[in-house]
């Protein structure tokens, strides 16, 4: 192919989260940058903007605050129990596991902070475990919940970015749908693709798919940022790992939107990049379907506490460690390999009010608008206003007053009689004759009360221990959860400095990736399981440390 005209130092191909830390690290350091995304200006930030903003951080001024004994050792361990590492190709991702640990222990929060970012003081048990000290898990709360969520963690990058493209440095181009990389003797050296029609769609929502006109742009680097696969249910399906997962789930509901499409990353490993782990992928059991949907199939993520009765589509309690916010890629198997088409959340509204937290930026208004009046209303009698309005209009969402009456609710909700009336007041009645002393030997339960030890957990994540049928708590809930799309854990594989891989090993001349279609590092730093607050955080680190190196090496 011939090459084309240089058009600037460096391509971006999108302009999420990885992209925008890229191309501000870039434009710093002097270099000309073009930032390429098939969306629209609206939907600039990609992911990162609909996300809880959650970063995970070790031995944070938060953490210690709270008396949260953190440390790097205590961290590497969670984190290698977890990703379980058990592959050849897994030799990167275990390099960027160990960088991005050394970070998140390290300069991280300094770094963010300096640009502006700040954090609720309550640190979250995200993947709390429960299964014993060598079984995956996080052995502490690392989750670090940024003021204003999704956008806060965007802000300061976009300001960067928006800085530097007024002063010419960095040069958007929106609606510009790349297609493919040009490549002459082995090397990238820029890319070509396909102009669509201006859309002035809400963000997130699909937009038009309409030609206008094609491009070609040239490049001394192309940074490839287009993010994952969980938009595109073709791709999951094809690569649902059935070995381990079982058959892929007849519905699937989706937690990003639909331009999350993976066809960049496949569309570089067809030119020859190595793509690793395709099958290692992070999905939600705990799926609610959005009651105001803004992409197809949008659903909403339940962020639990651990109290919650999880059952069976028969009503049967699932088996422990399979409880709320332990693990999620081993509950995913759980029910995948059973065959669930759904499963069942039982609590009340003493439960409901304490525990339950929707992920995403427009389900936390208070902390998304930094509202510290609206945010005290957290530790107020009512559940806040997006779970309440789950509650009044979520199609997955039974609300009665007694427990007969709540099992003939679920039953009504999927127009089968599965749920068994006995089993779920058996289960019931087993769990509340264990609440009233302050040990016992349901597992569930000891790890409620060992949550409550940490300070911010019993003040507003933990609700006390008290039986499910006293009418103190308030009416019964069940909420029915589907399995929903969400990350890609694998990706196109990269050395330390993002520099993309031929299946050989050897680097792919001129071609860099960063964020998650690069498994946020290395083609896929998390292996197997996440420890939540990685994912913000790996486009962070990723797309800072390709940025510096191809900048570095220009």
């Amino acid at each position: 192919m011939q090459r084309a005209e240089r058009n600037a130092d460096v391509i971006v191909v999108g302009a999420g989260l990885a992209g925008l830390v890229a191309a501000a690290e870039l434009a710093d350091a002097g270099k000309q940058v073009l930032l390429l995304d098939q969306e629209g200006e609206q939907n600039l930030g990609g992911q990162a903007y609909w996300s809880f903003g959650g970063l995970f951080f070790v031995d944070s001024p938060e953490q210690r605050r709270l008396g949260i004994r953190d440390s790097l050792e205590l961290a590497r361990h969670d984190w290698e129990v977890s990703a379980a590492f058990d592959r050849p190709e897994d030799h990167w991702p275990r390099q960027w596991a160990q960088a991005y640990l050394e970070f998140a222990a390290g300069e991280k929060r300094a770094w963010l902070h300096a640009q502006g970012m700040r954090w609720f003081p309550a640190v979250g048990w995200a993947e709390r475990g429960g299964a014993g000290a060598g079984a995956p898990g996080n052995s502490v709360p690392r989750f670090h919940v940024t003021w204003g969520t999704g956008p806060g963690v965007l802000e300061p990058f976009e300001r960067r970015v928006r800085a530097h493209a007024q002063a010419g440095r960095i040069t958007f181009r929106f609606r510009h749908r790349v297609r493919g990389l040009m490549v002459t003797g082995g090397a990238v050296h820029g890319v070509h693709g396909e102009v669509l029609e201006p859309s002035g769609v809400a963000r997130g929502a699909p937009s038009s798919r309409v030609v206008q006109g094609d491009f070609e742009y040239g490049a001394g680097a192309v940074l490839l940022t287009s993010g994952g696969i969980g938009g595109n249910h073709d791709l999951v399906r094809q690569y649902w790992p059935a070995d381990r997962l079982g058959p892929v789930p007849a519905t699937l509901l989706s937690g990003v939107p639909q331009h999350v499409d993976g066809l960049m990353q496949q569309q570089a490993a067809a030119q020859g990049a190595h793509l690793i782990h395709p099958d290692r992928m992070w999905h939600y059991t705990e799926g609610l379907r959005n009651w105001d949907p803004v992409w197809p199939r949008h659903a909403i993520r339940v962020l639990p506490g651990p109290s919650s009765l999880w059952l069976d589509p028969t009503g049967r309690r699932l088996p422990f460690p399979h409880i709320p916010g332990a693990s999620t890629y081993d509950t995913l198997r759980h029910v995948t390999t059973h065959g669930y088409p759904h499963t069942w959340f039982l609590l009340n509204r003493a439960i409901i009010k304490r525990e339950f937290a929707l992920s995403g930026s427009e389900q936390n208004p208070d902390l998304t608008g930094r509202d510290l009046a609206l945010t005290l209303k957290r530790v107020g009698r009512n559940p806040t206003e997006p779970v309440q309005a789950f509650m009044d209009r979520g199609e997955d969402f039974v609300v009665r007053g007694t427990l007969r009456d709540l099992v003939q609710g679920m039953n009504d909700l999927t127009g089968e009689p599965l749920v068994d009336y006995d089993v779920v007041a058996g289960e019931v009645r087993d769990r509340d004759l264990q609440v009233r002393n302050a040990a016992g030997k349901d597992p569930q339960l000891a790890v409620v009360r060992g949550a409550r030890a940490i300070l911010s957990e019993k003040l507003i994540r933990v609700a006390k221990p008290a039986p499910l049928l006293d009418p103190a708590g308030g009416p019964l809930i069940a909420v029915r959860l589907t399995v929903l799309t969400r990350k890609s854990l694998g990706g196109l594989e990269t050395d330390l400095q993002g520099r993309v891989l031929r299946p050989g090993g050897e680097p792919f001349p001129g071609l860099y990736a960063a964020g998650e279609v690069a498994g946020f590092g290395g083609g896929g730093y998390h292996g197997y399981r996440a420890l939540e607050g990685t994912f913000l955080g790996g486009c962070l680190f990723s797309g800072r440390e390709a940025g510096r190196a191809i900048a570095a090496a220009l």
